[in-house]
């Protein structure tokens, strides 16, 4: 139930982002897609870390870099 309820949204919110696009070839489409998931999307989804809360895998990944730097 959950895992359909997240691809429903995540198809919306592509239907928004891509609007009525039409696209020459089946793989033009796709590569938009993909670009919109992977670059878009996923780098600004916010997901529950257990030690920084809600924040989005950019974020996640800076503060991760930031703890790890050695001390001076």
């Amino acid at each position: 139930m959950l895992r359909e309820h997240r691809s429903r949204k995540l198809f919306g919110l592509l239907k928004a982002e891509i609007g009525t696009i039409v696209w020459k070839s089946h793989e033009a489409a796709r590569a938009d897609a993909f670009r919109f998931i992977e670059v878009e999307y996923s780098r600004t989804r916010l997901r529950k870390h257990p030690v920084y809360g809600y924040v989005t895998p950019l974020e996640t990944r800076a503060l991760t870099t930031q703890d790890l730097a050695p001390a001076a």
